[in-house]
């Protein structure tokens, strides 16, 4: 099963790329829900409108969804090609990483029925295409992905998940493999410029927090503002921290970044905020996080002796596409 997971990843066609990732993703949802049995569907498919759809959770638990370990090998690769309509390449590869960290959990703790990679969900919110909205999720231990989809143009893909245990393997076959690498090595290289600049303030606390604060709250807060502003950055600070929210926004399809990005910059790259908390040295515990007006983006490496990231994309008005979603029932679109 396991291996039939992997492999289903890495046969992926492409979807075309012309055509834009709301249209192709309700198609891909169609599909996929017309392989599914009767009774995988009452799994598969739950209203729009109900409760569980902000139901999100990173920790490992039963889920509402059809897992993958209960569909067969058809259903498994229409499930994959409806991620591809959202995930960029990169997205798609740590997934399939993250999962096989789940083998790799299996083996250190001796439990494959409790780290079973075959526990990810698939779920459809509401009707494919309709106007007023529709959804899917994908999720399982240390992955959340949530799409919001609105009038077959406007998309929404937080809350946004992923994490890492281990966050670096030391041992056996996959030994070296690092998920959120990117994430990690961009935010210390510039809290390290940062502080070789003479800007400590950066560093708002010795001690990190012990897990990423908006934790799996439905809804996103503002946090205290910490750490330096990009206008105290110089322009080389700034473009690094770009790129590392960059990692957070390419996890999707690069038109969907590129909006997400579009919108974060429309509300003031000057007013980001990024602050660190903890140690700077490979290792070392640490926190940080990036604040802007719309947005918050966490890292949280402290568990299992500081090898255990968290990494979180959150929206303050959009989260599972309430932003979109208030926008079509305030136009009185039917």
């Amino acid at each position: 099963m396991k291996n039939l997971l992997i492999c289903a990843f890495f046969t992926l066609p492409l979807v075309a790329k012309e055509l834009p990732a709301e249209v192709v993703s309700a198609a891909a949802a169609e599909k996929f829900l017309a392989t599914l049995t009767p009774e995988q569907k009452t799994k598969a498919e739950l209203p729009f409108t109900g409760d569980e759809r902000e139901n999100f959770h990173y920790t490992p638990h039963e889920r509402a969804g059809l897992p993958l370990k209960e569909m067969n090998d058809a259903q498994r690769d229409a499930a994959m090609k409806l991620l591809d309509t959202a995930l960029s390449e990169k997205g798609k590869l740590k997934i399939t990483q993250i999962m096989t960290l789940e083998g790799v959990l299996a083996e250190i703790e001796k439990n494959p029925t409790y780290r079973d990679s075959g526990k990810y969900y698939v779920t459809i919110f509401g009707t494919p295409g309709t106007a007023k909205g529709w959804g899917w999720r994908f999720e399982g231990h240390h992955l959340s992905f949530n799409i919001t989809l609105v009038e077959g143009k406007d998309i929404s893909v937080t809350p946004s998940f992923l994490g890492t245990n281990p966050a670096e393997v030391r041992e056996g076959p996959h030994k070296g493999l690092r998920v959120l690498a990117e994430e990690e090595d961009l935010a210390r290289a510039l809290i390290t410029t940062l502080l070789t600049a003479g800007k400590s303030a950066a560093v708002f606390s010795e001690k990190p927090p012990a897990e990423i604060l908006s934790a799996e709250n439905r809804t996103a807060t503002v946090l205290e503002a910490v750490g330096i502003t990009a206008a105290d950055m110089s322009d080389t600070q700034r473009a690094a921290l770009l790129k590392l929210i960059s990692q957070y926004t390419g996890r999707y399809r690069s038109e969907i970044a590129a909006a997400d990005m579009a919108k974060i910059e429309k509300a003031g790259i000057d007013k980001i905020r990024f602050g660190w908390a903890g140690g700077t040295k490979p290792g070392e515990a640490y926190y940080y996080r990036i604040q802007g007006p719309t947005f918050l983006m966490e890292s949280c490496n402290v568990q299992n002796e500081a090898n255990h990231v968290h990494a979180s994309w959150r929206d303050f008005t959009g989260d599972f596409g309430r932003d979109i979603l208030g926008e079509h029932f305030k136009g009185g679109s039917n």
